[in-house]
């Protein structure tokens, strides 16, 4: 607890306060809803461009929430963000970093967006399909007919999550420190950071490509990851980071 103290102590500013607005935010999803009835997920949370709900401050704010369900998504984000965001801003800067991580958290939920662009209208049409034990071609009728349905089934499908921003910290520090050796649960042995970072990027591409329905976001990790690329890799062309740290 003394060691873990001493870090916390020494941590720099722009992650030891993101990491304390993003625990404080936890809390208000669990408090509101009881204690004054107000479901912060409506507001704040992303959804798609086309639901009621929708706001454009949602690519902003649903990045600070996350999911009540279990605690572990939480726990997740901020551990890796302890992690990986500590060395990124020493390097970086906290201007810099902040901006880093904000953008890749923004552009993360702009790719989540035309996913569901792509996506969202068949998803909710065979929901109802199978809710009202009919066919999918019987429900396009009915849509036709009454298209202002498929808008309000769209607000039951939303996003939060820092995991956008933190795919591109994870992204970022493979890119700065490619051979820095990780250990990872299940591997015995240490496994360099460009390599941690293609496992990633691999697993997120092929299960978002399998359609499996986890609930989790697989096209925004990768658009957070791929928004960090594009950075970092204008930052090194200009200058303004110097090669690679190790």
């Amino acid at each position: 607890m003394n060691q873990f103290s001493n870090m916390w102590r020494f941590l720099p500013p722009v992650t030891k306060n993101l990491i304390i607005i993003n625990f404080i935010v936890w809390l208000a999803m669990m408090v509101f809803p009881r204690a004054l009835g107000i479901d912060l997920t409506k507001f704040f949370a992303l959804h798609y461009v086309e639901a009621p709900d929708f706001n454009v401050g949602q690519l902003f704010t649903y990045m600070f929430m996350h999911s009540q369900d279990t605690f572990t998504h939480i726990l997740f984000n901020m551990f890796t963000l302890f992690m990986f965001g500590t060395v990124l801003e020493r390097v970086l800067g906290a201007k810099r970093f902040l901006f880093f991580y904000l953008t890749c958290g923004v552009g993360a939920a702009i790719i989540q967006e035309g996913v569901w662009a792509l996506t969202l209208e068949n998803t909710v049409i065979s929901e109802l399909a199978r809710l009202n034990h009919t066919s999918a071609q019987l429900i396009q009728e009915w849509v036709a007919r009454q298209p202002d349905i498929l808008p309000m089934n769209y607000n039951i499908y939303n996003t939060v999550g820092a995991s956008g921003a933190i795919y591109g910290v994870l992204l970022a520090f493979g890119m700065l420190f490619p051979n820095r050796p990780m250990y990872l649960m299940f591997i015995p042995v240490p496994v360099k950071a460009k390599w941690m970072v293609a496992g990633f990027v691999v697993l997120e591409l092929l299960i978002g490509l399998s359609s499996a329905n986890d609930g989790v976001a697989h096209f925004a990790h990768l658009g957070g990851m791929l928004v960090g690329f594009l950075i970092i890799f204008y930052w090194k062309k200009k200058g303004v980071i110097h090669g690679t740290y190790y």
